[in-house]
């Protein structure tokens, strides 16, 4: 299926005066940290830069929302499924795609687990709502769409990574019943049951505020003038992926994942992403935690995350009792990109204890684990390139 086409509109000359001091911003930041870039993109080079991330799925399906919103669904069956086990069904985060879970959904696939992804709407192959569906509630009245066409019986596993885990918590809210009667697992990852205004960015509290201030505005000004943008981002490619490795990792990644990331994020257009701001500031899905007693959790985050920072997974552990906390040393936000034999490991745990626990009163008291992924570290080390200007291509 290929990419739904994007609406553009001129730009003005203000708008063109604004994004030329943005440009002069960046390349005075740039210029700070020249030398930082270029060895860090060397080391991004040194771990892989031609990775395929493509996965053939079994079948592919449009599953259209309750307001006639096209959403794109992958599905990856075993052979000889025979539905005994849960289908296990991923929702990806703000600006990401489908995409972003395929390590997991290979990991899933040859353990013989049904998977499902899923495109939100507004990003990756779907189609694009009015500007009012774009908020969290709705993403969950689509994800119930997305269940009731390709997974309508059987047991359910249901991860989210960031709006993704608000997704499930938005559907958690509005079908407390589908949770009692057919989820045995969920998996929130890398997100927030609300709170959102306290992110900051990696910049400290009082810069974080000044961008959640301003922030939305901003986008709100520039989402008609997506030409502009594309055309600064084709002319700083090396400064766009910089810029994505700092804000979406937390240790040195393959050049490769740093593309893909960087692909998906900036192929979500800006009228999207400034539609979806203002549901994220009002976010809060608290007391629909409550919802998930009753099923196996996993709560996973890591310890350099920008964005949902460890007091958001920290609430969410103490508002389910028996939450499995799984706290990443050396992660950022993308986290099942970063590290994903950690987290399909964890999945995988997740699965098995669900299945131990049918019939079973829930548990009371989970725990909470610090992990290092040791093997990740030391390829790290061995790759580091030594420090100097010299500017790598790839």
């Amino acid at each position: 299926m290929s990419r739904p086409e994007r609406s553009r509109s001129p730009v003005s000359l203000g708008a063109g005066i604004g994004a030329g001091l943005a440009a002069a911003g960046l390349a005075a930041v740039g210029a700070v940290t020249v030398d930082r870039l270029w060895r860090d993109r060397r080391h991004a080079i040194a771990l892989g830069t031609e990775d395929d991330f493509t996965v053939a799925p079994s079948e592919v399906a449009v599953v259209v929302a309750d307001d006639g919103v096209p959403l794109h669904v992958e599905i990856d069956e075993p052979e000889g499924w025979d539905g005994s086990r849960p289908t296990v069904i991923l929702s990806h985060g703000f600006t990401l795609d489908l995409r972003c879970w395929v390590f997991q959904r290979r990991a899933l696939l040859e353990a013989g687990h049904r998977v499902v992804t899923w495109d939100l709407r507004g990003h990756g192959t779907s189609g694009e709502g009015a500007e009012e569906s774009y908020n969290i509630e709705q993403l969950g009245v689509d994800l119930a769409r997305v269940i009731q066409q390709v997974a309508p019986t059987g047991d359910l596993v249901l991860a989210g990574h960031s709006m993704g885990g608000m997704t499930v918590m938005a559907l958690a809210e509005a079908d407390p019943g589908l949770f009692r009667d057919r989820v045995v697992a969920v998996a929130l990852i890398s997100t927030s049951a609300g709170g959102l205004h306290r992110i900051t960015w990696g910049v400290g509290s009082m810069l974080g505020r000044v961008v959640n201030k301003f922030g939305p505005t901003a986008l709100t000004q520039l989402s008609p003038h997506q030409d502009l943008l594309d055309s600064v981002l084709r002319g700083g490619k090396e400064l766009q992926e910089f810029f994505v490795a700092r804000g979406s990792f937390g240790s040195p990644v393959p050049l490769s994942l740093v593309r893909l990331t960087a692909d998906m994020i900036f192929g979500t257009p800006l009228t999207v992403i400034s539609a979806f701001t203002h549901t994220l500031e009002d976010h809060d899905k608290r007391e629909a935690l409550a919802n998930m007693g009753g099923q196996e959790v996993l709560v996973f985050n890591g310890d350099k995350d920008v964005l949902t920072s460890a007091v958001h997974s920290t609430e969410i552990v103490d508002a389910i009792p028996g939450a499995e906390h799984v706290f990443v040393r050396d992660a950022g936000h993308i986290i099942m990109l970063e590290h994903p034999e950690l987290l399909n490991q964890e999945l995988f745990d997740l699965l098995t204890r669900a299945d131990r626990s049918r019939g079973q009163t829930p548990r009371e008291a989970g725990s909470r684990h610090t992990v290092t992924d040791l093997t990740k570290r030391r390829r790290d080390r061995m790759t580091r390139p030594a420090r100097g200007r010299t500017r790598a291509r790839a």
